[in-house]
């Protein structure tokens, strides 16, 4: 995902620099546009990089796993803010993440979103796939929206998967992949008894979250997990989700006779 927003705004005559954390990006893409390495932890160097390049305009792209405060390598530009690290650390990931954007924007940086950068990424209203909802999925789409706002205030996850109107997973520090294999090794132990190609995976932003930040995604292997567990489909927010490699999305839920739907925010 970050080198596809990368590749949007080299379309749009933006080029970007990359400040790739060392463990957590792929090498061999990063070296494709102007780039620099950064430690987790190392708040002091990334903004003197950031004032080297003239970097105004800051975006957070990726998966990162949380790390332990034990492994985080501080520098002395760290130590300044530990107390606000500290702050940001206890809570969930969009309170991390806002936290960590409200520490740079206090050092005069301005955070933006994939929203405003690179809108061409994001999930069209609509349905993408030749299958589409019946009756019985518009039902859990429904039921799946109502648990992930009641959910969105204790910031646990942004998916959940409804079948026949029950609520058999909600997405939880594992992600999206996770849980859809979870529900797929429950449809092998038949703790799941409706029958295959029903139900709906569900995905929204959390209600209140910071849209700038950690915005729902899927690509290729969602389709893949939502095939596996038996789906009839895929729901995610227009205009609030990203979408990776979406023509590889919708060739693979057209091969398995499985839709991808964007709905109304």
């Amino acid at each position: 995902m970050p080198f596809a927003v990368a590749d949007s705004l080299v379309a749009h005559g933006v080029n970007p620099v990359l400040f790739a954390l060392r463990g957590a990006c792929d090498p061999v893409r990063v070296e494709r546009f102007r780039h620099h390495w950064i430690s987790v932890g190392q708040y002091g160097r990334a903004v003197s990089l950031f004032r080297a390049e003239n970097c105004r305009d800051l975006v957070f792209i990726g998966t990162l796993v949380r790390p332990a405060l034990s492994e985080v390598r501080l520098d002395w530009g760290t130590l300044r803010i530990i107390p606000r690290v500290l702050a940001a650390f206890r809570g969930g990931d969009d309170h991390l993440l806002s936290g960590i954007g409200g520490i740079l924007e206090r050092d005069g940086f301005r955070m933006v979103g994939i929203r405003d950068v690179a809108p061409d990424l994001l999930m069209p209203d609509g349905c993408l796939t030749r299958a589409a909802p019946d009756g019985s999925a518009v039902a859990d789409i429904a039921r799946g929206r109502e648990v992930l706002k009641a959910l969105g205030p204790y910031d646990i996850g942004q998916a959940v998967v409804v079948i026949d109107g029950h609520v058999v997973g909600v997405e939880d520090i594992e992600g999206t992949d996770g849980l859809l294999a979870r529900v797929a090794r429950l449809r092998a132990e038949r703790r799941i008894r409706a029958k295959a190609g029903r139900g709906v995976l569900v995905k929204a932003p959390k209600s209140g979250q910071d849209l700038r930040f950690d915005l729902p995604t899927m690509g290729p292997r969602t389709v893949e997990g939502a095939i596996a567990a038996g789906l009839a489909g895929i729901a995610i927010v227009a205009g609030n989700t990203i979408v990776a490699e979406p023509q590889a999305v919708i060739e693979t839920a057209d091969a398995a006779r499985v839709f991808v739907t964007g709905l109304p925010a």
